[in-house]
């Protein structure tokens, strides 16, 4: 009994630690206003949108930190471990957001030095929401990671589940952003 006390009051103090750390984090974004738009939607997959990536904004990182990352995450495809539509790393601890259309890497305005891998999509770079006709709005979550080290080390052909374990290691904080989509 003591070790399970002694182990919920250190998870306790634990999670207590990481919101004061993030305190005053933000993402913030002038293209998400709760839907996403026809902009913002993938083309393909029987989708007709027009693949741009949101312009993405933060302010107030935690002290300490030496680099970011941004990912698009869709928890709700049908998939059993959702989908992951983005994720750019490495980004330079001096900057404060993405640009629109930052997700095409052939437009090659994403902060320099910053990695787009493959996606869920199989290719690098930003793939918008396309969620299967006649289901619900689905969520789709933009984060933004404060990280601990100036480079996650990872190659621009790492998986996303390789980006996120790396993740989880180095994560000082982080604020995230929900636009919905249904179709």
């Amino acid at each position: 009994m003591k070790r399970i006390t002694r182990a919920l009051c250190i998870a306790l103090l634990v999670s207590v630690t990481a919101s004061v750390q993030a305190d005053g984090f933000v993402l913030t974004s002038p293209d998400i206003q709760g839907q996403l738009t026809n902009k913002q939607v993938f083309s393909g997959f029987g989708c007709k949108g027009e693949n741009i990536s949101p312009a993405l904004n933060w302010q107030n990182a935690p002290e300490g930190t030496k680099s970011f990352v941004v990912t698009m995450y869709d928890p709700d495809a049908p998939t059993g471990s959702g989908w992951w539509h983005w994720q750019v790393y490495d980004i330079a601890a001096s900057e404060t957001g993405l640009k629109a259309n930052a997700g095409n890497i052939a437009a090659a305005i994403a902060p320099k030095g910053s990695i787009q891998n493959p996606t869920d999509f199989g290719t690098a770079g930003y793939g918008g929401p396309c969620p299967p006709e006649g289901t619900a709005s689905h969520q789709y979550i933009f984060t933004v990671h404060a990280l601990k080290v100036a480079s996650l080390g990872l190659q621009a052909d790492a998986t996303p589940a390789l980006v996120g374990f790396y993740l989880g290691f180095h994560t000082i904080a982080k604020a995230s952003l929900v636009g919905y989509y249904g179709r």
